[in-house]
């Protein structure tokens, strides 16, 4: 609250400066406007101060244990550039931190069951904010899979069920693209960027410019920050109040409580479905995003486990 009131304070002295500015101007023409005229309504309008202020980096930084070179001043300056982005982009930054607590849980013990290191996690952030998003290319789900790439991983992907929306199964399959990639690059922050721009982009730079690390390469702008963005938002989720953002535990998002239910037949109607499970078609969408249409198309007879959520949380 205290730190609302600076930000209104100094609004407030801004609209004064405004309007004392204009009426001096209105009267004696901009011309006889004088210095001290002015001084002194800054003065006498001085009853707060509000201050934005430059960001002290960590004295290190590290990426799945790879050690950031913050030594070298265009890394420092890049580094720099995204803690200042991200936070002060507050709004952002608190939905974030937010959805983190909601989604971290499911997200975390994959990455450890696969052999990932954990700080992939913050790659799913920078890469869809952790929504369900499209990207302008077709890159969908929290970890912006392509259609092509999601079938090469063993999800399925159509009109009907497309599993690059069901969480658990696109961070296996996300889980397998990177120990590929880390196989290839040799490093896990080339296996990040190489999420970004694909292994044989990465591998064809890597090759052009005659160096073997992430840091040394001139990149597109995206692939270029991509890691400093990760770096940025890893420190930031990680304390989020030494960065400033301050949140009450009851503020954070939570994952409602399923039950599952194995399906291995076709459903003509899934809200005819839903209200037989005693939800609403919308909360079934919710928690399967992963059924895109509006009937489940299961001539295969294929075992599918659909998602209801506990009793009493919608009500």
């Amino acid at each position: 609250m205290k730190r609302m009131k600076k930000i209104l304070i100094g609004a407030g002295i801004v609209v004064v400066l405004l309007l004392g500015v204009s009426a001096v101007q209105q009267s004696s023409g901009p011309s006889e406007v004088e210095p001290q005229s002015v001084s002194e309504l800054k003065e006498s309008s001085r009853v707060g101060d509000y201050g934005v202020y430059a960001l002290q980096l960590p004295k290190t930084l590290d990426f799945a244990g790879e050690t950031v070179p913050l030594h070298n001043p265009d890394i420092k300056e890049r580094a720099d550039r995204e803690f200042l982005v991200n936070t002060y982009w507050q709004s952002n930054g608190i939905m974030l931190i937010k959805k983190s607590k909601k989604y971290f849980p499911i997200i975390e013990p994959i990455l450890a069951e696969e052999g990932i290191p954990d700080d992939f996690k913050y790659l799913a952030v920078i890469e869809s904010g952790l929504n369900n998003v499209v990207s302008p290319a077709g890159a969908s789900g929290f970890w912006q899979i392509m259609s092509t790439t999601g079938k090469e991983l063993g999800l399925e992907v159509n009109s009907n069920v497309d599993e690059r929306y069901h969480l658990e199964k696109a961070t296996r399959a996300a889980c397998k693209y990177l120990k590929d990639s880390k196989e290839r690059m040799g490093s896990w922050t080339l296996a990040a960027a190489a999420y970004n721009a694909g292994n044989a982009g990465v591998n064809r730079e890597l090759e052009r410019q005659q160096v073997t690390d992430y840091y040394d390469l001139l990149l597109n702008q995206e692939t270029g920050r991509y890691m400093f963005r990760i770096l940025a938002l890893k420190e930031i989720l990680k304390a989020p109040q030494s960065f400033g953002f301050h949140i009450e535990p009851e503020q954070y998002y939570y994952q409602v409580p399923t039950r599952k239910i194995k399906v291995d037949y076709e459903i003509d109607d899934l809200a005819a479905f839903a209200k037989a499970n005693n939800i609403n078609y919308k909360i079934l969408k919710i928690h399967n995003p992963w059924l895109r249409e509006s009937q489940l198309n299961n001539k295969s007879k294929k075992l599918y486990e659909i998602e209801i959520p506990e009793a009493g949380y919608y009500d």
